[in-house]
């Protein structure tokens, strides 16, 4: 069952699938369709493969998925998938309503699955069951109806996000300066490479940046940036027909030489032998 709503003057949408057979999405190959997505595996234990990266997706958890991110089920029959664009919902603009920005979508860690108790389950089948009711109604205040129910999804799986990892023991300052350096750094990886160019826009010293991430993260400031370039440059190179120059260019390298010890320092081999090696055959 495929499910979807869009108002023709603003371009916004919101879908939503359930129990449907091979579903998968290609953001790369659909430059038009950018949309933040949420997975509910309803059944066993599966693998989810996003950028050709194979995830274990839990029986009865979810995942969250960023506008780029491109992804296929392993039975995709199981799921319910939720995606929506900016123009329908925009997290960054509503921060303050949902505080989801660097926790749920565009976090500094690593995507990680949302486990589910039984009264958490019993609560989001009845959140499901009013969504699809919704989108079966037809007058002027669907589409915020529709963005209330949404409101709802995001801030019960932040709030999960919060009680199963390091996040929730992050004090309030630290938690928001995180937030901020993982925002700021999804809107500028492509112009901005360094810490010290974030620190700037955050009015922070990079010790500052530094000292917090040492405190939640085996990760620096610095490898975050280089691990959302790196994870674009594949990206690119997966998806799209652009030479290993053209996506050095697109990145913010001035020369590709530059590109390519970067790329080969983070995967351990040339642009060339990855898109050989790595990139799918989609028709």
């Amino acid at each position: 069952m495929r499910l979807e709503y869009s108002e023709s003057g603003t371009q916004s949408r919101l879908l939503m699938a359930v129990k449907e057979p091979g579903y998968s999405r290609y953001s790369f190959r659909e430059p038009n369709n950018k949309f933040n997505a949420i997975v509910w595996n309803r059944g066993p234990a599966q693998l989810i493969t996003v950028d050709e990266m194979q995830i274990s997706l839990p029986e009865n958890s979810f995942l969250a998925l960023n506008v780029s991110h491109t992804f296929r089920l392993e039975r995709s029959e199981d799921a319910v998938i939720w995606q929506f664009n900016r123009e329908f919902y925009c997290i960054v603009t509503h921060d303050a309503e949902v505080s989801c920005t660097g926790i749920l979508f565009y976090a500094w860690r690593e995507t990680a699955p949302i486990f589910l108790n039984e009264k958490e389950t019993h609560s989001f089948d009845l959140l499901s069951e009013v969504f699809k009711e919704e989108f079966e109604n037809r007058d002027n205040i669907q589409g915020e109806m529709l963005r209330v129910l949404l409101k709802r999804l995001i801030i019960k799986l932040t709030r999960l996000v919060k009680e199963q990892s390091v996040i929730g023991q992050i004090q309030g300052a630290e938690l928001e300066t995180i937030r901020q350096f993982s925002l700021l750094v999804e809107n500028h990886f492509k112009k901005h490479h360094q810490v010290q160019d974030y620190a700037n826009l955050m009015y922070k010293s990079p010790k500052t940046l530094s000292n917090v991430f040492a405190k939640y993260s085996d990760k620096s400031p610095l490898q975050v940036i280089a691990e959302r370039i790196f994870l674009e440059s594949k990206r690119l190179m997966l998806y799209t027909d652009f030479s290993s120059s053209e996506i050095g260019f697109e990145l913010g390298f001035e020369e590709p030489a530059h590109f390519s010890r970067f790329f080969k320092k983070m995967a351990g081999c040339s642009p060339i032998d990855f898109k050989r090696s790595c990139r799918p055959q989609v028709s």
